[in-house]
């Protein structure tokens, strides 16, 4: 979250940092957030809103990961637009249970839309919720006005997965290397814990950032370790049919990247917009993979240039 930040040398910022300061309960910069329950079968979506202005979707990162991650963002985008954001599936205060499949994620953003009685909206995703956000743009191409995504994992090829994985691990110290590379092995033999996904998490998270002395702390943080294997899984297998359907989208897209993220820029964001026809493109030159932590503002100017192109 803006503001929200440790420092310290490059070494320490691994171990050092607490978590951050939370929005206040109900608010968001004063602003009283709206909370809201989209029923679906064997359960509900829940999520907030706050501002006032054309409506927004954010999609936060993961998968099955909690939705704390994007509180700065929607306190940025808040300030000009009516935003609102939802915890995907696998965890409090959504259903718990799948199915886990991008179809499925697709049609909860739907269910939500539905249920704030929004027609289309802007859907602004992150990381993972960006890639979300180009399946929904081919499959519901009709309840969107636009898509921004932000530093997302990519549509082309392997996405830019095996270059970010490689990146972070190198961001960090040998002495941490080891230990998270190890975490990793227990999780994709299907031995991993909730318990190690976040020591793993709190490991790697410096490598996000652009810089290790401006680290956005950590927010609380919890994990659907199902939810994140078998959308990964499917993620993965859609690839090749995502790709192919690239030049089929005729929504506005635009894609903001980090220029010194450990998501490749060339290789996620910047080659998915390419196949898109009329999708524009910018890279924030001194941001990570958290661009509104490290250069306030960025997203929000984005979102206002989507806006002014979409209907």
């Amino acid at each position: 979250m803006p503001g929200c930040h440790s420092t310290g040398a490059s070494h320490s910022a691994y171990l050092s940092f607490q978590p951050c300061r939370a929005i206040p309960t109900g608010t968001v910069c004063g602003v009283r957030r709206v909370p809201f329950s989209a029923p679906v079968k064997g359960g509900v979506l829940g999520g907030w809103s706050v501002g006032e202005g054309r409506p927004v979707i954010v999609l936060h990162g993961g998968p099955g990961v909690s939705y704390e991650m994007v509180d700065g963002l929607m306190e940025e985008l808040s300030a000009e637009f009516e935003v609102a954001t939802f915890q995907q599936r696998g965890l409090a205060p959504s259903i718990g249970t799948g199915p886990f499949t991008i179809a499925q994620a697709v049609q909860d953003i739907a269910a939500v839309l539905d249920h704030l009685g929004w027609n289309r909206a802007m859907l602004v995703g992150h990381s993972w919720g960006g890639h979300l956000a180009f399946h929904a743009a081919v499959a519901i191409p009709e309840r969107l006005s636009g898509v921004l995504s932000v530093d997302p994992l990519g549509a082309v090829g392997d996405g830019g997965e095996k270059d970010f994985h490689n990146e972070m691990l190198a961001r960090m110290p040998e002495a941490l290397r080891a230990r998270v590379v190890e975490l990793e092995a227990r999780e994709e033999a299907g031995e991993g814990t909730e318990a190690e996904a976040l020591e793993s998490l709190t490991l790697v998270w410096p490598s996000y950032f652009a810089r290790p002395e401006r680290v956005m702390d950590l927010p609380p943080v919890a994990f659907s370790l199902s939810a994140n294997a078998q959308l990964w899984a499917d993620m993965q297998a859609s690839l090749p049919g995502l790709e192919a359907t690239l030049p089929s989208i005729g929504v506005p897209v635009g894609v903001l990247v980090g220029g010194l993220s450990p998501m490749p820029p060339d290789e996620a964001g910047l080659a998915t917009a390419t196949r898109i026809p009329a999708a524009w493109s910018h890279v924030e030159p001194e941001a990570g993979h958290f661009p509104w932590f490290e250069a306030p503002g960025c997203v929000l100017a984005a979102a206002r240039r989507l806006a002014a192109t979409s209907a």
